[in-house]
């Protein structure tokens, strides 16, 4: 079949995906650069032990991680986008090819300083979007047994940020029995999913980052541009 036995379809503007589109190209030669969250401003957050165990784990796969700080944050349109921390955030993700977050479970749901965390990021900034095509690993801690509310809603948002969210997540149960007094986590089938989740993460980060934007180049995007395009060369035209 042919773009001319769809009717309904703007041929100019169709495209079929090939392999020599996928990988034509080169491959980035630094390391994969990942941004870690977490939600909790608690002294000894385990979400924040647990993102920096992660870090660490990264880090000897290969990746560049940061690690960002939500203390002073502000609530989403509390303050300017100006803001200090919310310019912090966003360069971040922007310098980011990936991103893991882990937020602790309250209330069976992920925090309010997660959430805020993620609704300063904008779906677009100008002609950036910041999160669009980028990876995702989704991780949870829990106070009691083990249970997988927030890292589900963390992957309900992490495909509206458009983001290749990675099948595999960890969710840490009782996870202050998890943490020695060093705060490091112990040895444990919880550590081992973590490591599995990162190395996961950094396969899929080293697959997509050089492909990102043809693998989120949509037709009805071309479609609409082309339209926004037309009406304005025909604007100047009268």
């Amino acid at each position: 079949m042919t773009p001319s036995d769809l009717p309904n379809i703007e041929s100019g503007l169709f495209r079929a995906p090939t392999n020599d589109d996928l990988f034509a190209a080169a491959p980035s030669s630094h390391r994969p650069r990942i941004l870690l969250l977490y939600g909790s401003l608690r002294e000894r957050s385990f979400s924040r032990l647990a993102v920096e165990e992660a870090a660490r784990l990264l880090e000897a796969m290969g990746a560049e991680t940061r690690v960002f700080n939500p203390r002073g944050l502000p609530l989403p349109d509390a303050e300017d986008a100006s803001h200090p921390k919310v310019q912090e955030l966003r360069e971040l993700v922007q310098w980011s090819e990936g991103m893991v977050w882990c937020s602790p479970e309250r209330h069976g749901a992920m925090t309010g300083i997660m959430k805020t965390q993620i609704d300063w990021i904008p779906l677009s900034l100008g002609a950036v979007r910041p999160t669009q095509g980028k990876t995702l690993a989704v991780m949870q801690v829990c106070g009691g047994s083990q249970s997988f509310n927030a890292v589900n809603q963390l992957r309900v948002l992490g495909r509206w940020m458009r983001m290749v969210t990675i099948p595999n997540q960890s969710s840490v149960p009782k996870a202050f029995m998890e943490f020695d007094d060093n705060n490091r986590m112990k040895p444990s089938a919880y550590y081992d999913r973590i490591v599995d989740v990162m190395e996961e993460l950094v396969k899929f980060t080293l697959l997509v980052r050089d492909r990102s934007d043809y693998l989120t180049d949509r037709y009805s995007e071309r479609k609409e541009s082309a339209e926004a395009l037309s009406k304005r060369v025909n604007q100047r035209s009268i």
